[in-house]
């Protein structure tokens, strides 16, 4: 069969790196893919949310299977565009991907249909907003309520910064129409982990645990980013929690989305808040976490194409997900000055001599080739992913990695999964 992989990052790198292994495809494509892909499949040049040229690509090249990384596509109704066409793809519809799409919808499904969430607020007004700060005092949460490429949710550590945040968003337009609205949340304390299921509306079917780790810099410090890196398996999702979280997040929301006229269908990530043993969620994003992503796949033992047709055509029944015994990090080598303002056409030294070192994978983010080199294209440039017997044999095997790969101005976290390592 021919794939058609959408977006051009280290979570689409992953999934044609997991797609490529299965005996079911012969070709892939992937729209717009990156220098690392390349090396992996057909780069296409239609930008991920160019939804018309992507059908008419896909019809032409009579795609069987089209797999929708990014969540853009998704909001603008790429799903539903394919399958009027009688084309075969994964990823949510576009009433389904509100739940990612606007962060008060998912917070008023939450509470409508009793998932434990933080309490919250929406304004789009500046003056209530603000005045609900002063009520509520900081720390306290400020998200902007669209799709902000994970760096719209702002943790305040006092009034005047959640102040500052709010107007900002509102205001200042900091980020465009995403910021029309805000979502103000009570501070929660503990442990965050990731948790991601393919569904069929019906029919749940879990991932490996996971965790993220968001803050720019070691120790959770400075602004968020799209993620840092991530690891597999989560200790603190011990068996108790991964019941609570299937229990009280997941059937309810995925039956609260049908009852609300917009069922889903694809792959549901959940981030989580744990503490004492309880569970409050985050947020819902609706498509595969990134970096999450790389290290999950690389753990994943079963092939990933049958689930993907059977969640694309509505159908979980029968699949079961098979995992390598053995814990998995990923590290992302980003651009000095991400989540700011950074410089690309940077040449990056050093991939070669990583692609010879054992069970390590290098998942290209933002690269782009220019001259016969790898050049720096984006914020987070790579996700170097280690396999190990443990999560200490994984971090070892990561970094030893990233010690490798160079160009000025790289910066990447050192603590990435030590606080499995804690546990």
């Amino acid at each position: 069969m021919k794939v058609l992989v959408i977006g051009g990052g280290g979570r689409e790198h992953a999934l044609i790196w997991k797609i490529r292994q299965s005996p079911l495809v012969k070709q892939i494509f992937c729209a717009p893919g990156n220098a690392g892909i390349a090396q992996q499949a057909e780069c296409v040049a239609i930008a991920a949310d160019d939804v018309d040229k992507l059908l008419d690509f896909a019809r032409q090249q009579q795609i069987d299977l089209t797999v929708v990384g990014p969540e853009l596509p998704l909001t603008l109704g790429i799903v539903d565009r394919f399958r009027e066409a009688g084309l075969t793809i994964f990823g949510a519809g576009q009433k389904a991907a509100l739940i990612e799409g606007s962060k008060s919808f998912s917070k008023d499904l939450m509470a409508k249909y009793g998932v434990p969430t933080a309490a919250y607020g929406t304004f789009t007004d500046a003056a209530q907003a603000i005045a609900f700060i002063r009520r509520q005092g900081a720390p306290i949460v400020v998200k902007a309520d669209g799709l902000a490429a994970g760096k719209g949710v702002i943790i305040p550590r006092n009034e005047e910064e959640a102040v500052a945040a709010v107007e900002d968003i509102l205001c200042g337009g900091a980020f465009g129409d995403a910021g029309s609205r805000v979502v103000i949340e009570e501070f929660l304390e503990g442990e965050e982990a990731s948790f991601l299921a393919f569904t069929d509306g019906r029919l749940i079917l879990p991932l490996a645990s996971s965790q993220d780790h968001k803050a720019v810099y070691d120790g959770d410090s400075g602004p968020n980013t799209g993620g840092m890196g991530a690891y597999s398996p989560a200790p603190v999702v011990t068996p108790d929690i991964h019941d609570k979280i299937l229990e009280q997040v997941l059937k309810p929301t995925i039956a609260g989305m049908a009852a609300e006229g917009r069922p889903y269908s694809s792959i549901l990530y959940a981030g989580v808040m744990i503490r004492d043993g309880e569970i409050k969620v985050l947020e819902f994003n609706a498509r595969f976490g990134d970096p999450e992503t790389q290290p999950l796949l690389a753990r994943l033992k079963s092939d990933i194409v049958p689930v993907l047709l059977a969640c694309a055509r509505g159908d979980l029944s029968g699949i079961e997900l098979e995992w390598h015994d053995k814990a998995a990090v990923c590290v992302v080598m980003a651009a000095g000055g991400y989540p700011g303002t950074y410089r690309k056409g940077i040449p990056i030294e050093g991939l070669d001599a990583a692609a010879m070192l054992e069970d390590l994978m290098v998942f290209h983010a933002g690269t782009d080739e220019k001259d016969g080199r790898v050049v720096t294209a984006g914020g987070r440039v790579l996700g170097v992913t280690g396999l190990g017997t443990t999560v200490a044999d994984a971090i070892d095997k990561a970094y030893r990695g990233v010690a490798k790969i160079h160009w000025p101005e790289v910066h990447f976290r050192r603590d990435i999964g030590q606080k499995a390592l804690n546990r």
